[in-house]
């Protein structure tokens, strides 16, 4: 069971910290689900309320230990124009028109995010909506800690600019952009904000077929913008390795957003790419596991090599007797291991020293057995 903060705790609302923003300046993985408008399919196969199905569809993805959840807030009035074509694949979401698509998916407004921003609060994951018109963006402002750009809004600088203007920190999808408009839009932001930025690689291909993922954009975005976090939004299928979520990480995206439902085999919007909290949980363990293979990544031994460092690595060894008060010469040396003497790094030394006592052939050299020159 998830346990609810105290009254005190919930009432802090959008004042709570962040756990993106926390999670990314500490250089941790994020997992945001984006659970969209899905809770409305949810809702219908379950028989229970559209809000009812948005909390369960919350508390199962704190559960499987997701960072943070996203919703969409539109109307479908202000989005689509009724005749707009559909760009997804009709096998899987059979409506024809954006307009009408999105009708069937807008009934929430201020009062629904509310409070399910207040029940994200009591069961500790981050509350945060995509805003598609002016009014949300403006009333999401009390209820979030960061804001969402979708990739279809990458051009609308005016909108962009809008939400800048909220001074908090940015998540930007760039799906099928130019690169002249990806600078226009951090332009846009950074004209209006000295928040933080997060730009999300992004592939607008519903879902998106592995020989489409582009993943090494991740790497090419974070070089041209290295002062930015870089994240994924994701819109392949999840597979079983997760290979495709380990490396856009392992590229350099440290935030990832998925949609998220509670079953796949729905039709119908975003379910048929989406994870489920058995994949979340796979991806967070998977995640755990490249943060262990790959390590700190400092320029230093290891405390478990060690032993192998001692003895596989070689020390100054006497290729022949040496007698006391011999000037050691290049020729009575050679280098053998194990390293627990002389390092062969100190040669230009050794050699022009004197022997402080009679040294046997095959003797490691140790330093009370040589007075070096003056």
């Amino acid at each position: 069971m998830i346990m609810e903060l105290p009254d005190s705790d919930r009432e802090k609302g959008k004042r709570m910290e962040s756990t993106i923003m926390k999670r990314l300046r500490e250089g941790k993985f994020v997992l945001i689900a984006e659970i969209g408008v899905n809770y409305y399919d949810i809702a219908k196969v379950r028989g229970i309320s559209n809000m009812d199905a948005a909390k369960l569809m919350v508390k199962e993805a704190a559960e499987a230990g997701i960072h943070a959840v996203k919703f969409q807030t539109y109307k479908a009035g202000t989005l689509a124009a009724k005749d707009s074509p559909y760009y997804w694949d009709i096998n899987e979401e059979p409506t024809r028109s954006q307009y009408e698509l999105f009708s069937k998916f807008d009934s929430f407004g201020k009062k629904e995010y509310t409070e399910l921003m207040e029940y994200c609060d009591s069961i500790g994951i981050e509350f945060l909506s995509t805003a598609f018109d002016f009014e949300s963006a403006d009333y999401l402002d009390e209820l979030m800690n960061v804001y969402k750009i979708s990739s279809s809004d990458l051009s609308n600088i005016p909108f962009i600019e809008y939400q800048a203007k909220k001074n908090k920190p940015i998540l930007l999808s760039v799906g099928a952009s130019d690169e002249e408009e990806i600078d226009a839009a951090v332009d846009a932001i950074r004209r209006n904000t000295d928040a933080e930025i997060t730009l999300l690689h992004c592939v607008l291909e519903y879902p998106t077929p592995l020989c489409d993922a582009n993943l090494l954009k991740i790497s090419t975005l974070a070089h041209k913008y290295p002062d930015v976090y870089i994240g994924y939004s994701d819109h392949t299928k999840p597979t079983e390795e997760c290979d495709v979520i380990k490396t856009a990480y392992n590229l350099g995206a440290q935030l990832v957003e998925k949609h998220f439902t509670l079953d796949k085999t729905l039709t119908g919007n975003d379910h048929y790419h989406a994870m489920d909290p058995d994949d979340a949980r796979s991806i967070l363990a998977a995640i755990d596991r490249m943060d262990m293979i790959r390590g700190c990544g400092e320029l230093k031994c290891l405390d478990t090599e060690g032993a192998a460092r001692k003895n596989a690595r070689r020390s100054i060894v006497s290729a022949a007797f040496i007698r006391m008060g011999d000037v050691i010469t290049e020729e009575m040396l050679t280098f053998k291991r194990p390293g627990t003497g002389i390092s062969p790094d100190m040669i230009g030394k050794v050699i022009g020293s004197t022997a402080a006592a009679d040294i046997e052939e095959d003797t490691i050299l140790q330093e009370n057995m040589i007075v070096y020159g003056r």
